[in-house]
């Protein structure tokens, strides 16, 4: 069992990780490609799901709706989100963090070791 909960979290923290690493790379190519439109309000809507939309944008970044449909179509644009049609709504993907999610082997890495403080404790 421990060795379950051990690798669970080698898992998480190499999750964790490659969501910063992403994250980071996003930061640093939007800053460079859309300057005027950064913020870390819209880098942490694109972050906190693997999906947003229009809506989402709207709400958590407080600018109409124009303002967000500009914001998502230059995302897709610059290739940072893919736009899909569900219904009668459209979904903008954040496709490399859901690869992230989903454990895409082209994306995930190998866990580093874990060092425990106490040697005894790998003999449970």
């Amino acid at each position: 069992m421990l060795n379950g909960v051990e690798q669970t979290a080698k898992e998480t923290i190499v999750l964790i990780g490659e969501m910063r690493a992403l994250m980071q790379d996003y930061k640093i190519r939007i800053r460079k490609e859309l300057p005027k439109m950064y913020s870390q309000d819209l880098l942490n809507n694109i972050f906190r799901h693997p999906y947003t939309k229009i809506d989402f944008v709207m709400s958590e970044l407080i600018v109409s709706r124009l303002t967000a449909t500009k914001y998502v179509n230059s995302l897709v644009e610059k290739g940072f989100l893919t736009k899909e049609k569900i219904g009668r709504s459209n979904f903008y993907i954040n496709v490399p963090l859901f690869k992230l999610f989903k454990n895409d082997p082209e994306i995930r890495q190998q866990a580093p070791p874990i060092q425990t403080i106490n040697p005894d404790f790998n003999s449970i």
